[in-house]
């Protein structure tokens, strides 16, 4: 007699192996997060909560604690409650990316802010992207131009660099920002608006960008009146459209406006759920989050395109000791400080010299060049260490070379820093411009 049992186990195993289940129910609402019970889902698995009524709000599984699942939904949660059934609609956060975005306004989850179809993209990719070896990386080796005379002459960039704008609120970081979207020499620019306020939103995208550099961008904009979780969404697909298009070989620069919003976006998470709060609120993992979002930047496989990443982070209250800033100096390739002094005294951009660093310069520019952009700093820096003496004539005239030096050079190298926001100088230009100011007598 044949042992059908014993075939059966052979041949299909799965039907003794108990499945996950697809639905089960809300139980409960804690501040911000739903809590469902009977459902089993990974982290990051986007579920659907159906209310009574036919409500139906999506949600994404953001922790759990045994039997139970802690889910944040995209939307104000209004017309659910206990009892209502939880769907898995997806185990993992998958987009559809092409070319089809380009000149496309989108939200966090892919979809149309500019009233226009959605994209009809084919290739699906996760949102969290592939990581690059170490070892695999290409070298940050050729100059990026730009167009802004402060940075294309005592900051240099390089393709591949990681860089922070840093500054307090009011000091002009959109303008900067606007600046570089527009004259930064790039085939593809990827922009992330990210917990910032919503009438900025078309504002950047009509005075900033403008039609033509639109046709060459894509604009993700997550504000901050959406769930922490549909920003944090919009910052990875921000990456993973960047990650997308630097695969195809082009030189891409992405600009994600701010890494601050996007550090309160993860805390507002973490609270949530029950992390415990360290620093300014912030939980263990939003320092884990940002280094790892910098890292997706950079020269792709053997130098096979680029992704070079513009980060604006808000130092609340001039804070440069506040932590996320702390952070961002630490995993970024270099930093451009914003000044409010600056800012008021109508010196745009208000770019201050004194700890702004590019931390590539060295290895991007000839010996010649590089001293010239370090003499610079140095008059510059002198200059402000001394400006009240100078000020009040308590400076004696022939004390200090280098001081006397400053002084009949400043008013020409303040001319040389300042920049009319609609006037692009490309690097050559600059560099030229530069060793004739140091040069004069």
């Amino acid at each position: 007699m044949m042992d059908f049992a014993g075939d059966i186990d052979a041949v299909l195993p799965s039907l003794r192996t108990p499945q996950p289940q697809r639905s089960g129910t809300l139980v409960r609402l804690v501040g911000m997060t739903l809590e469902a019970r009977g459902v089993m889902a990974p982290l990051g698995a986007c579920c659907e909560v159906v209310g009574r009524h036919g409500h139906r709000v999506e949600a994404e599984v953001v922790g759990f604690n045994d039997k139970i699942l802690f889910l944040m939904p995209f939307t104000e949660p209004a017309g659910v409650g206990p009892g209502d059934m939880v769907r898995v609609i997806s185990n993992s956060s998958l987009v559809s990316l092409g070319p089809e975005l380009l000149g496309r306004v989108i939200d966090g989850r892919c979809q149309p802010l500019d009233g226009k179809p959605a994209p009809a993209c084919k290739e699906l990719l996760s949102l969290l992207g592939r990581p690059i070896n170490p070892m695999e990386r290409g070298p940050i080796n050729k100059i990026l131009d730009v167009g802004v005379k402060a940075i294309n002459g005592v900051l240099t960039l390089g393709r591949g660099q990681r860089l922070g704008l840093i500054a307090g609120s009011g000091v002009g970081k959109s303008v900067l920002l606007g600046m570089l979207t527009r004259f930064t020499k790039a085939d593809v620019v990827v922009i992330g608006l990210i917990g910032e306020r919503g009438r900025e939103v078309q504002a950047f995208i009509q005075e900033s960008l403008g039609e033509e550099g639109l046709a060459k961008s894509v604009v993700i904009a997550a504000p901050a009146n959406v769930s922490p979780v549909l920003r944090l969404k919009a910052t990875h697909l921000t990456h993973v459209i960047a990650e997308y298009f630097r695969d195809q070989g082009k030189d891409v620069l992405m600009l994600c406006d701010s890494l601050t919003r996007v550090a309160h976006a993860q805390r507002e998470i973490g609270l949530a759920i029950g992390e415990p709060p360290t620093a300014k609120g912030y939980p263990p993992s939003v320092f884990g989050l940002l280094p790892n979002l910098i890292e997706r930047g950079g020269v792709g496989r053997h130098g096979h395109g680029s992704i070079t990443a513009i980060y604006t982070v808000l130092a609340e209250g001039d804070d440069a000791a506040d932590p996320i800033v702390d952070i961002a100096r630490a995993s970024l390739d270099g930093q451009v400080m914003l000044s409010r002094k600056l800012a008021d005294s109508a010196h745009y951009p208000a770019i201050d010299l004194t700890g702004s660093i590019s931390r590539l310069m060295q290895s991007l520019l000839t010996s010649e060049d590089l001293k010239s952009a370090n003499k610079l700093r140095r008059l510059w820096s002198i200059y402000q260490q001394n400006v009240d003496l100078v000020q009040v004539g308590a400076y004696e005239h022939g004390s200090n070379p280098e001081l006397d030096e400053a002084i009949r050079l400043n008013d020409r190298i303040v001319g040389f820093l300042r920049q009319d926001m609609h006037i692009s100088q490309d690097y050559d230009t600059t560099r030229q411009q530069l060793r004739e100011l140091l040069n004069q007598n």
